[in-house]
């Protein structure tokens, strides 16, 4: 299972989910250890700004992020869950887990993983620059772009509730 939270609600989502991997999708200046329970090669940790477009002194997702995030995600066992975190749980982590769901499920329609994400997170607000760089990635020819376009802006949240994304053919 594929588990998404905010930094804060971090040790809680690991405990009770019991995940054995990790991805860290935060600002560079933050420093978040790889939490007990989480063997250090299982924690992703990729720096970088909740930023679509570049900003002097800010640092944008990059290609090499993107492609590092969809090789962790590949290489993920799927024995135990897995845990996508970012400061509030709203952008960054919730398109790195629609990326996951894509990634992992290539015959799956991208409007439904999409409407699911919707479905499982009223908040999330997917950051556009990471869902287009895992477009491009993937070879979504634009379809992931539209289908959070489709999906529209979260709710107001100043954090996103934890939830999980299902990667099962009942879902999807």
């Amino acid at each position: 299972m594929l588990h998404v939270c905010s930094l804060s609600k971090l040790p809680e989502t690991i405990a009770a989910t019991g995940a054995r991997s990790l991805v860290t999708l935060i600002n560079a200046e933050m420093d978040v250890p790889t939490p007990a329970g989480i063997a250090p090669e299982r924690h992703l940790f990729l720096t970088f700004n909740d930023i679509v477009t570049p900003v002097d002194g800010l640092v944008p997702a990059s290609e090499q992020h993107i492609s590092e995030f969809v090789a962790f995600i590949r290489a993920w066992d799927r024995r135990a869950p897995l845990v996508i975190h970012c400061w509030a749980g709203i952008s960054r982590s919730t398109a790195g887990a629609y990326v996951a769901a894509c990634a992992l499920r290539p015959e799956a329609s991208e409007h439904r993983l999409a409407a699911l994400l919707r479905e499982r997170s009223p908040s999330a607000t997917p950051n556009a620059r990471i869902v287009a760089m895992g477009d491009r990635l993937l070879g979504r020819e634009g379809r992931m772009i539209d289908a959070i376009r489709g999906i529209g802006r979260g709710a107001n949240a100043f954090e996103g509730t934890p939830f999980m994304m299902p990667l099962d053919d009942q879902s999807v």
